[in-house]
């Protein structure tokens, strides 16, 4: 192995090392969000649980709506707990991941879509120039034929009427006549 390169392996290492380091950041920075949103989420059920049961005093709610009520914000209470765990945390960042693969499968189907697009448009225009080209090449073909014609008839309008050299008995009385 040559200096050179040793020296470009150092050089891709360390560009890795900083995007390394820079997902690592975001993981943190995720794992202490997740962690502050579990502590909203449990102090949420908590003021709810706390809330059902003063409405429960109040006879605002019977004892069965109670006991729903503060069984959910009990659920409420232990997710927002389960959420600062490590545990969690981990739940949670494989939930991220997986809403990432899927916003990626879904820009990666609108990409595949786009240049499909792209091209299905190319091949429309270059139908379109074919069929052009074709209607230019029928249009040439009937402007001969048209002028062929036209050549046809200004030298059968030379000719005189009664061009044939043999002429039937009684013919000529009925040229004469103007009868055709």
């Amino acid at each position: 192995m040559s200096f050179r390169e040793i020296a470009v392996t150092i050089r891709a290492v360390n560009r890795a090392s900083g995007e390394f380091a820079r997902i690592r950041t975001d993981a943190e920075v995720l794992s202490v969000r997740i962690k502050t949103l579990g502590s909203a989420i449990a102090g949420l059920g908590a003021t709810g649980t706390a809330i059902g049961y003063i409405a429960h005093q109040f006879g605002l709610l019977s004892d069965q709506q109670a006991r729903v009520f503060n069984s959910s914000m009990m659920v409420v209470s232990v997710m927002g707990a389960f959420m600062r765990t490590s545990w969690g945390v981990a739940l949670a960042q494989k939930v991220y991941a997986a809403a990432c693969w899927v916003a990626t499968a879904a820009q990666n189907a609108l990409n595949i879509s786009y240049a499909t697009f792209l091209a299905l448009t190319g091949v429309g225009v270059a139908v379109i120039i074919a069929a052009a080209a074709a209607m230019w090449s029928f249009a040439n073909s009937m402007n001969s034929a048209t002028s062929s014609v036209q050549s046809f008839n200004e030298a059968a309008a030379e000719l005189p009427t009664r061009s044939r050299s043999i002429t039937r008995a009684g013919e000529e009385e009925m040229y004469r006549r103007g009868v055709e």
